[in-house]
């Protein structure tokens, strides 16, 4: 293939005929060649680059001797190409326009002018924190691309160390704290556990309630028996919940509650996913400890402007909750 048909890479700095990039070859000194190469002046291309003129052909006569071959033909007034030096341009100008798109690129992300932004939350921060969050970032920097997965913090937690999520949500009980030495946790919030009853319950007009006055009343959970997480994670020894109905989502499962069907323990982040027709009251302290929301980043790992940017969003939206 001709020398000034093929496409080199900046990894391939080696060729025949003469046409090569070697190794010591440098941006600026190409940026020189190429401005010569238009102005067809040394001259010239000294007073657009606002150099000496010296200093320029320094810099051409240093790039003719990394590569091995005379780029122009001194003539007595100006410079012009020679047969090497037409069959560099284009190579030049293609590896100078990369390196310029490569800066308007990072220049994007440095300003949330681009870029992509991955989190992961688990169900119940989906209700408010979350999205609320996100509707910031979406609101001044548009062109950030957001996705957002929902799950459960283990899960959520290992999408961080795959290097799958940028920012995870996580919540963790106050006895058992995550791994601080693989995540960087932001602590958010601290959430307690609500019970929702129907409206004509027995203990609608109550505040505060413990699980043994519970003990009677069906529960409805995510999962059969001991299976449901915020269950297993809640119930204190001895205490055996009469699970009737298993219902997956929020929906269900409060619509349930409303029905009369049942009581159902409700994290304080999605109480705004509890339709009217429902009473929510405080869980006693000592059957259910707060539990710690946090967000969490992957230890040792660079922090982007648009994951900082979150962070301060939720820590903004956590007060507000």
């Amino acid at each position: 293939m001709p020398c000034d048909q093929r496409i080199l890479t900046m990894a391939d700095m080696r060729s025949a005929h003469g046409c090569a990039y070697a190794h010591r070859v440098q941006p600026f000194s190409l940026e020189v060649f190429r401005t010569v190469a238009r102005q067809g002046s040394i001259t010239a291309a000294a007073r657009e680059l606002r150099y000496t003129q010296s200093a320029v052909s320094r810099q051409i006569a240093a790039l003719e001797a990394d590569l091995g071959v005379a780029l122009f033909d001194r003539l007595p007034r100006g410079v012009a190409l020679t047969e090497p030096g037409r069959c560099l341009l284009p190579h030049a100008e293609a590896v100078l326009e990369r390196l310029a798109t490569a800066h308007r690129d990072l220049d994007a992300l440095r300003g949330l002018g681009g870029g992509r932004l991955r989190v992961g939350a688990f169900p119940t921060a989906m209700a408010a924190l979350v999205p609320r969050a996100l509707a910031g970032i979406r609101g001044a920097h548009p062109r950030v691309a957001l996705s957002v997965v929902e799950g459960r913090t283990p899960e959520l937690l290992e999408r961080l160390l795959g290097g799958d999520a940028d920012v995870a949500v996580v919540s963790a009980p106050s006895d058992r704290p995550l791994d601080a030495g693989r995540f960087d946790l932001h602590h958010l919030l601290d959430e307690r556990l609500l019970v929702a009853v129907a409206r004509d319950h027995p203990l609608a007009r109550r505040r505060t309630v413990r699980l043994a006055e519970l003990v009677d009343d069906p529960f409805i959970a995510g999962s059969p028996g001991g299976e449901d997480p915020l269950m297993r994670a809640t119930m204190p020894p001895g205490f055996r919940p009469r699970v009737e109905i298993v219902a997956a989502d929020w929906t269900g499962k409060l619509g349930c509650v409303a029905a009369g069907l049942g009581v159902a323990l409700v994290p304080a982040l999605a109480i705004r996913a509890a339709p009217a027709d429902l009473a929510l009251l405080r869980l006693h302290a000592d059957d259910a400890p707060a539990r710690r929301v946090y967000a969490a980043t992957a230890a040792g790992r660079h922090r982007p402007p648009a994951v900082a940017r979150l962070l301060d969003g939720l820590a903004e939206e956590a007060r507000r909750l």
